[in-house]
């Protein structure tokens, strides 16, 4: 069976029309590619999404050795329309935006470029900030307070149960 295809189509790149015939419009609920399109997405910002694509091999390289230098992590992502009731009254302006949590601690809650080194340097530097820090700098500002308070992820899943 030939499956029809869209105008935007470009029938002359594979990868587009792979992509076309076998992700665009199919429902995704895994978690890495989720991540993945999310990163996509943010780098589409004055791109075509056919340029984007083809760059998705780079990207898929990157977030793999992310993943494997830090495997004690774990990494949650939420989609803010489909999983509205997880999020609340939560503010999220910018895309992509991450929080990241340890344990009951929001260590950061903001917008990120869509770059696999910036992830990296963030999840790092989280990871080597001693305890007694990181619960210093959860109090440090009215924002980071206040994190506390609107985006404890723990709080927010207990709550949408």
């Amino acid at each position: 069976m030939t499956i029809p295809r869209c105008s935007w189509a470009n029938p002359a790149n594979p990868r587009y029309l792979d992509y076309h015939d076998h992700e665009w419009g199919t429902p995704c609920h895994d978690e890495n590619r989720l991540f993945e399109m999310l990163n996509l997405e943010g780098a589409q910002a004055g791109l075509s999404w056919e340029t984007v694509l083809n760059k998705r091999d780079s990207y898929r390289a990157a977030f793999d050795g992310i993943a494997a230098r830090h495997p004690d992590k774990v990494f949650v992502w939420i989609d803010i329309e489909d999983q509205a009731d997880v999020v609340g009254d939560l503010d999220v302006e910018n895309f992509p935006t991450l929080l990241v949590q340890r344990d009951d601690t929001v260590a950061f809650f903001g917008t990120m470029l869509p770059d696999p080194a910036v992830a990296e340097r963030l999840v790092k530097a989280q990871a080597e900030l001693a305890p007694a820090e990181l619960a210093r700098l959860a109090q440090s500002s009215a924002e980071r307070r206040a994190w506390q308070r609107d985006c404890n992820l723990r709080t927010l899943l207990q709550d949408a149960s």
